[in-house]
C-alpha cells in the first residue's frame, strides 16, 4: 500500500501522514512510497492507542492540515482525541509566536544621509543619533550611512529594509510586485487553488495526444500535420478537483513566458514515448523545467506499443538527475497510453498529490491579476487574450490594465467555449475589450476605472518606449570576468552546443575539472547541433552565456541574439574555448574589439592651403561620417593609409558628422596625398560578443 492510499483511507492528509509515520520511525521518500504489511499495522496500531474511540476526522475548511472531531461526537459523549490532534497539529512554539513582525521599508540601493534614514524608517533623529554613538561613530545628520549599517540598525527597531536595485525598471519591478502579490496575502484571505500544470517533451511524442485524451476532445485533428500550433489551456475534473494544464508549441514559448517574468506553472509534466526514449527536445525540456524550478513528472506515453521499454526510459532519465521512485529516487514516473486511454487516472492522482505537498494557495477576494498566455486580433471581435488568473476574482466590467494596453471585460469565455460571469484563480479563460494586443508574459491587473487603466497603460508605454531605447546588453564573458574580480558575482550560467556529442562530452568534462575559488559554472543546457531560438531564449529567462563548439549561427539568430542582448561565443579549438572560460572565472579576461564600418566618402577635389595643409573635398556615398574616427584611405584595391580623422568641415563650419549624400571637407593626420577617386573608409570600435 502506498502512503498516501493509506492517508485516504484514514481521512488524513498526506502531508499529516508523512509526519506521524517520521514520529513512528518508519522511513519514506514521498507519498507514493510503498509501505509494507507490518508498517501499515503499526500505523493502525498507534492511531488505536492514541483513539481508544476512534474519532470521525475532517480537515477544517479554513486550514488544509487542521484535524478536528466531528460535532455529532461530542454529543454522543465520546472522548475527544487530544493526543491525535496535538500530534497531527502541533501547536507552535510561542517563543515564534511572541516575535514580532518586521515593518518593510524600500530604500535606494545607495549610501543615505543619517537624516534621510531616520525619515524613512520613522524613527526619532535624536534615537538614530544615540544608537549610532552606542556603536562608537560620531556622525552629524548630513553624514551618508553606509546599507549594511542601516540594514542593522533598522532591524532593531522593527524595520526591515527592501533595498531597490537602481538598475530594475519600473516596468519589470511591477510585474514583479504583482507576480509575488499571492506571498504577501494575509492567510485568512488565501484558498487553495488548482495546480497549473505544463506539458513538455519531444516532438511526436504525444503531447497533444495525452491531452486529448485527458480532456476527452479532439485538437489534434483539427490542427496542421498533427503538431499544436498555439498555447492552448484547459482544465480537467477529477474527484471534486480541477487540474489546469497548458499546452505549449515548444519550449521557446514556455521560457519566454519566464524570461517576462511571469512563473506560471506549478508542475511539469515530461512526455516520453516508450518506444523512443530520450530525444534532444526532451534533454532541453528537462533543462527548461529545472531553470523553472518546478516538480516534474514523467509520463512514459505509448505503453501499448509491442517495443514499449519503460526500463530503457528510467535509465536513460537518471543520466539527468531524474531518479524514479521504485529506484529509490524521488521522480515520479507514470507508464501511459493515450490511445488506449490507461494509466491517466493515475497521472491526474500524481498531479493532485504534488499539488498537495506543494501547498498551492490564492486570494480569491481581491482585484484580479492573471498572466496573458496567448492574444491575437480576430476579424469579428478584436483583440482577445487567453489569460491564466493567477489570484483574485476576474468579473465582466472590470476595468484593466496589461501592459501598455488597456480595457474593460466585455465578455469572458472558458476553455470548453462557454461564456461565464467570472474567473477564479488557476482557471484560463479568453477575454475581450482590449484596446490592443498584449504580449504572452504581460501581467494583467484590474484596477478602479477606465480613466486608471487608460493613464497606467499610457505611463506604461513611455516606460517601455525608454526601456528599449536604454536595452541592457547582457553581460559578455568580459562583464563576467571583471563582475568576478570585483566579487559581485559567484556562479556563470552556460548553455554549451557543439557539432558532434564526442566533442561535446570532451568539453564538458574539461570544464567539470575547471576549480577556481569562490566562483563556480553552472551547465544550464548541453546539446549537439545549431544554436536554436530555444537555447536564446533559455539563455535569456538564466542569464547565460551561449558557447558553440564547431557549430553554424544562422544569421536569423545572430540578429535575434544581438537584438534580445544574449552573448554567443564560437569557438573551433577546444583549448582556446577553455582558456578563455578559465581567464574568466580568474577575472583576467579582457575584452576584444573589432572594427565597424559606419561610412564611405569619395574624394572629388583636393584643396591646399598653407597652414592647414592638404584638405580632401569629399562627398559621402555611404553611411555617415564622424569626427575623430579610425580610417584606412583605399586607391583602387590597395590600402594606401591607415589613420584617424583630425578635422571635419562643412563649408567653413567645424562639424561632428555629416550624413550620406552632403559633401564636406577632411583632414587626416600625417596623410595630405590624397587623390580624386580615394574611398576614405570610417570605422568605429565595437566590443565583440559574438564571435
Amino acid at each position: 500500500m502506498r502512503v498516501h492510499e493509506l492517508a485516504k483511507e484514514l481521512d488524513l492528509t498526506t502531508k499529516q501522514m508523512i509526519a506521524m509515520l517520521g514520529k513512528l520511525e518508519i522511513d519514506v521518500r514521498s507519498h507514493s512510497s510503498t509501505l509494507m504489511d507490518a508498517q501499515v499495522d503499526k500505523v493502525r496500531k498507534h492511531l488505536d492507542t492514541l483513539a481508544p474511540a476512534k474519532p470521525v476526522i475532517t480537515a477544517s475548511p479554513d486550514v488544509s492540515d487542521a484535524v478536528s472531531v466531528s460535532s455529532d461526537d461530542r454529543k454522543g459523549g465520546v472522548i475527544e482525541d487530544e493526543a491525535l490532534i496535538a500530534e497531527l497539529n502541533p501547536v507552535k512554539d510561542k517563543k515564534d509566536e511572541a516575535e514580532p513582525d518586521l515593518r518593510i521599508v524600500e530604500i535606494p540601493d545607495k549610501d543615505i544621509t543619517v537624516k534621510d534614514f531616520a525619515e524613512i524608517i520613522g524613527v526619532p533623529l535624536t534615537q538614530i543619533m544615540t544608537t549610532l554613538l552606542k556603536k562608537g561613530m560620531m556622525l552629524n545628520l548630513n553624514q551618508n550611512l553606509e546599507i549594511t549599517l542601516a540594514e542593522e540598525i533598522a532591524v532593531s527597531y522593527g524595520v526591515m529594509l527592501d533595498i531597490q536595485s537602481k538598475q530594475t525598471s519600473a516596468h519589470q519591478q511591477r510585474m514583479e510586485d504583482a507576480l509575488l502579490a499571492d506571498f504577501e496575502e494575509e492567510s485568512r484571505f488565501l484558498r487553495d487553488r488548482s495546480p497549473v500544470v505544463t506539458v513538455m517533451g519531444h516532438v511526436d511524442h504525444g503531447k497533444t495526444k495525452l491531452l486529448d485524451a485527458l480532456r476527452h476532445t479532439n485538437v489534434v485533428d483539427k490542427e496542421h500535420g498533427g503538431i499544436t500550433q498555439h498555447i492552448g489551456a484547459y482544465q480537467v475534473h477529477l474527484k471534486g478537483k480541477d487540474i489546469t494544464f497548458i499546452d505549449t508549441p515548444g519550449h521557446e514559448a514556455f521560457t519566454e513566458i519566464r524570461a517576462r517574468g511571469a512563473n506560471i506553472t506549478d508542475i511539469v509534466i515530461l512526455v516520453v514515448a516508450a518506444d523512443d526514449g530520450i530525444m534532444p527536445q526532451t534533454v532541453e525540456a528537462i533543462h527548461h523545467a529545472k531553470v523553472a524550478k518546478v516538480p516534474i513528472i514523467v509520463a512514459v506515453n505509448k505503453m501499448d506499443k509491442p517495443d514499449a521499454n519503460l526500463d530503457r526510459v528510467k535509465q536513460q532519465l537518471t543520466e539527468h538527475d531524474l531518479l524514479a521512485e521504485d529506484w529509490g529516487g524521488k521522480t515520479i514516473i507514470v507508464p501511459v497510453s493515450a490511445k488506449a486511454g490507461t494509466g491517466l487516472e493515475e497521472l491526474l492522482e500524481m498531479i493532485l498529490l504534488v499539488a498537495e505537498t506543494e501547498e498551492l494557495k490564492a486570494n480569491p477576494h481581491k482585484k484580479a491579476m492573471g498572466v496573458v498566455l496567448e492574444a491575437h486580433l480576430s476579424k469579428n471581435k478584436g483583440p482577445l487574450a487567453t489569460v491564466l488568473i493567477k489570484s483574485g476574482t476576474l468579473r465582466i466590467g472590470n476595468p484593466f490594465a496589461i501592459g501598455p494596453i488597456f480595457g474593460k471585460v466585455r465578455a469572458i469565455v472558458d476553455d470548453s467555449g462557454n461564456p461565464r460571469k467570472d474567473a477564479t484563480p488557476s482557471m484560463p479563460v479568453e477575454i475581450m475589450g482590449l484596446s490592443g494586443v498584449p504580449h504572452a508574459g504581460d501581467v494583467l491587473q484590474v484596477v478602479g476605472s477606465e480613466k486608471e487603466a487608460k493613464i497606467i497603460a499610457e505611463q506604461r508605454s513611455h516606460e517601455l518606449s525608454d526601456l528599449n531605447r536604454k536595452k541592457k546588453r547582457a553581460m559578455s564573458l568580459e562583464d563576467v570576468s571583471r563582475k568576478i574580480h570585483e566579487g559581485d558575482l559567484a556562479v556563470v550560467n552556460l548553455i554549451v552546443k557543439s557539432d558532434v556529442s564526442g566533442s561535446l562530452e570532451a568539453i564538458l568534462g574539461s570544464i567539470a575539472k575547471i576549480k577556481v575559488d569562490k566562483t563556480a559554472i553552472n551547465i544550464v543546457h548541453s546539446g549537439t547541433g545549431v544554436i536554436t531560438e530555444s537555447d536564446l531564449m533559455l539563455a535569456k529567462a538564466s542569464e547565460a552565456i551561449v558557447l558553440g563548439f564547431n557549430v553554424a549561427l544562422p544569421v536569423s539568430i545572430k540578429n535575434m541574439a544581438e537584438e534580445d542582448g544574449v552573448v554567443i561565443r564560437l569557438y573551433h579549438i577546444i583549448y582556446k574555448l577553455l582558456e578563455d572560460l578559465e581567464d574568466t572565472l580568474k577575472g583576467l579576461l579582457k575584452p576584444i574589439f573589432e572594427r565597424q564600418q559606419i561610412g564611405v566618402a569619395e574624394v572629388r577635389q583636393v584643396y591646399k592651403f598653407s597652414k592647414v595643409g592638404a584638405i580632401a573635398g569629399s562627398y559621402v556615398t555611404e553611411g555617415k561620417i564622424t569626427r575623430n574616427a579610425e580610417l584606412e584611405i583605399y586607391r583602387g584595391t590597395n590600402m594606401v593609409f591607415e589613420g584617424k580623422l583630425s578635422s571635419l568641415k562643412r563649408f567653413k563650419d567645424d562639424v561632428k558628422e555629416v550624413a550620406n549624400g552632403y559633401e564636406c571637407g577632411i583632414v587626416i593626420d600625417g596623410f595630405e596625398a590624397y587623390e580624386a577617386g580615394d574611398l576614405i573608409r570610417v570605422y568605429q570600435l565595437k566590443e565583440v560578443t559574438i564571435r
